[in-house]
Parts: C-alpha cells; sequence; structure tokens
C-alpha cells in the first residue's frame, strides 16, 4: 500500500497547514459576524476591516508555510517563519478585533509590532524557500 504525499509531510508541516485553515475559517467566520453585529450597525470601521484582510492574506501565508515544510524541509526559518505569522494573527487582527468589537485597549500599542512580526516572518519564509531542502546532517 503507498503513502499519500500529505501524510508524510513533516509534523510542523501539518499543523501550520491546519492552523492557516482554521485561521482562514475564523476569518470567514468573523466577517460574517461583523457584518451583522450592532456595535457596527453604521458600517464596519476601516481598521476592522484592514484587520480582517490581512488576517486572510495571512492564513494564506500560514499556508503556505505548511507547503514550505514540506518541499522544503524543517528549517529554524519556516519555523520562525510560521510562529511569526502567528503573532502578527495575534497582536494585529485579534488585538484590532478585541479593540472594536469588546472595547478591550489594554493592547493597543502592540498593533504595529504584528505588523513588524509578519515582515520577519515573510523575509523567513523567503530565506526558507532559498535554502531548498536541508540534507540530513547539514544545518538549516
Amino acid at each position: 500500500m503507498t503513502t499519500l504525499p500529505m501524510f508524510s509531510l513533516p509534523v510542523s508541516a501539518r499543523i501550520f497547514g491546519a492552523l492557516g485553515a482554521l485561521s482562514a475559517c475564523t476569518s470567514v467566520v468573523f466577517s460574517a459576524a461583523f457584518a451583522h453585529l450592532p456595535v457596527f450597525a453604521a458600517g464596519v470601521p476601516t481598521a476592522v476591516q484592514t484587520a480582517l484582510s490581512q488576517h486572510q492574506f495571512h492564513s494564506v501565508g500560514l499556508l503556505i508555510t505548511g507547503l514550505a515544510i514540506g518541499v522544503c524541509g524543517v528549517s529554524r526559518w519556516s519555523l520562525a517563519a510560521g510562529g511569526l505569522m502567528l503573532v502578527g494573527l495575534l497582536l494585529f487582527s485579534f488585538n484590532l478585533y478585541a479593540r472594536h468589537v469588546l472595547g478591550f485597549d489594554a493592547w493597543r500599542a502592540a498593533v504595529p509590532w504584528g505588523g513588524v512580526a509578519w515582515i520577519l516572518a515573510w523575509l523567513s519564509l523567503a530565506v526558507a524557500w532559498i535554502r531548498g531542502r536541508v540534507e540530513p546532517g547539514g544545518s538549516a
């Protein structure tokens, strides 16, 4: 019996792929919910629209990170990319959601750090793709 390629992926590839899919699902749920929340009766604020679009875009980034690990192998660069994508989602998108939906404003200063995390994530992912597959015993 042959093994399907998906099941031979490293665990980190499957984790980032699953988190990317779940994150994309969450962004769609939030988008639909925000369209109907009474707090947004006058319209969804631009900051929340930006948070949603960045949430969706970086969900795809998590999926790409999972694929990169499957193609290039696990490296500190690909793991950093996935981790930084998640940090960016929390500090940027989820922070803006909390501020505008729940009125939680204590972490306002962290929003720009979410953007920095995403910049570093994409740079890390670029390095992971450039470095390619690492041979056993080699360093990533």
